[in-house]
């Protein structure tokens, strides 16, 4: 049997499930480039994800710790959408993209891997972005370091 080695996913696999939240923890640190937060709006902000299905996978949450859709206020609804959008907007320019996959996954069952704290997932796409890697070796590969896809988009946000 051939081995493929993804010695950066021992970060994730060893993750103990977290005390609080990290999507209220991360707005309070003040250091936006180790949080990775990209944008700071009125009432929600814009994340890179940790954990990313693709380069530029990004997250838009609201402030306020809310786990109901529903529960959000016009203000704060219209203002995530309002940096969805920008979102798109942004992942075109830098990544040359114009495919997406938007969504929120609300509630444990539906896959939330923070089921009470409301956020939408923006994925870019290519074309052949995927492969035979996460099918045969639950790998996936990242052509670029997380670090480096921040300092790109942070320059379109400011």
């Amino acid at each position: 049997m051939k081995h493929i080695w993804a010695p950066w996913r021992i970060k994730y696999i060893e993750i103990k499930e977290p005390e609080g939240c990290f999507l209220c923890d991360k707005p309070k640190q003040d250091n936006d480039a180790e949080s990775y937060i990209l944008h700071r709006g009125r009432l929600n902000f814009v994340i890179l994800n940790s954990y990313p299905y693709n380069p530029g996978h990004l997250m838009v949450a609201p402030y306020r710790h809310i786990g109901n859709l529903e529960d959000l206020t016009v203000e704060e609804r219209n203002d995530h959408y309002e940096l969805v959008s920008r979102c798109v907007t942004v992942l075109k320019q830098v990544l040359d993209t114009q495919f997406f996959n938007i969504g929120m996954n609300l509630g444990r069952v539906s896959g939330a891997g923070v089921a009470d704290h409301i956020h939408t997932h923006i994925v870019p796409r290519w074309n052949g972005d995927t492969n035979f890697m996460p099918v045969v070796a639950d790998t996936k590969v990242l052509p670029e370091a997380m670090a480096d896809t921040y300092k790109k988009l942070k320059a379109k946000f400011s």
